[in-house]
């Protein structure tokens, strides 16, 4: 037989010890399970959440923006490992906003384009797009943009 004798002061250090150990165990497997990104439903006071056809509509309404119900194109897009020119500028879009395509480079996304009916000087010419990119029904970026030559993308809020 093999018998272990321990101090009092000796077994708190092991179950401290323990205790840390799980719990470093366990937030690896959360930060594992998620790819290294956690989608957050808000930015500020603003609801990010995107997951049903109705929450993609009143995410821009809580901006002032009408956006037609059907959606302009739906895709699925992979953000790139690596960001070249174009993904670092849009990237700093994002970052005005409190957002940031970082912890999603690799990761595959979906895109939505909606019209936009009531941006400000283009209500009756032109086409406005609210665009947004979401990750488990959560905006994880977006725009305003308008598609014709010499249009413009911008922020939402």
């Amino acid at each position: 037989m093999f018998f272990i004798s321990l101090k009092s002061k000796h077994l708190k250090k092991i179950f401290a010890f323990s205790v840390a150990l799980l719990l470093t165990v366990i937030g690896g497997v959360v930060y594992v399970s998620t790819d290294g990104s956690i989608p957050v439903s808000k930015v500020g006071s603003h609801s990010m959440k995107a997951e049903t056809p109705e929450q993609r509509i009143e995410f821009f309404r809580q901006f002032g923006y009408e956006a037609k119900e059907d959606p302009v194109s739906v895709k699925e897009v992979v953000i790139p490992e690596e960001f070249d020119d174009t993904y670092n500028e849009y990237n700093e879009l994002q970052k005005a906003q409190g957002l940031d395509l970082t912890d999603y480079k690799g990761v595959r996304v979906k895109s939505w384009s909606y019209e936009i009916i009531n941006y400000p000087g283009y209500e009756n010419s032109g086409t406005i797009c609210g665009n947004l990119l979401t990750y488990g029904g959560t905006v994880i970026a977006c725009d305003i943009s308008n598609v014709e030559l010499g249009g413009f993308m911008e922020k939402v809020f």
